[in-house]
């Protein structure tokens, strides 16, 4: 799983200007890559690494709190993108991004997750071609890859 995550004042998902699908205050924006091979431990991993990345100012102006200590919220959005390959030729393979009805199925139970954890989640339009809008504070974005994180936790 592939996660681009971008600290924001606001943040929102619209299909045409003015239908907005999805749509937060101060939180993360992140998109989301879905690999074939994630499952259950790559949710894990990104639920606890969103809810708890310490990213957000404290009164000294450190990175000391994580989401819920500023009462964020997440804008979830699928984006099979992050899976672009480029290694060869000029136009990208996306091999390996999940096919569809996988992602969605792992998109949806990270969303799951996520909300069940007390926290406030908007999400975009799975599959449809979107309009997302940010502003973002910092600005402060982070990359996230499961397989690099889960690898280097092993023995």
């Amino acid at each position: 799983m592939r996660l681009a995550v971008q600290r924001v004042r606001s943040a929102r998902v619209s299909l045409d200007p003015g239908e907005v699908v999805g749509e937060i205050g101060r939180g993360l924006l992140v998109l989301v890559g879905i690999a074939s091979e994630d499952g259950v431990l790559e949710l894990r991993w990104a639920c606890d690494k969103l809810l708890n990345m310490r990213i957000f100012a404290d009164a000294d102006g450190k990175t000391n709190l994580d989401l819920r200590s500023v009462s964020g919220s997440l804008l979830l959005v699928s984006q099979f993108t992050l899976y672009a390959d480029l290694a060869r030729g000029r136009r990208p393979s996306f091999t390996g991004a999940a096919p569809g009805p996988l992602a969605r199925e792992r998109f949806d139970q990270l969303v799951e997750r996520l909300r069940a954890q007390g926290v406030g989640v908007a999400t975009g339009a799975f599959g449809e071609e979107m309009l997302v809008e940010l502003v973002n504070e910092g600005p402060f974005t982070v990359w996230l890859d499961s397989s690099t994180a889960l690898d280097a936790a092993k023995p």
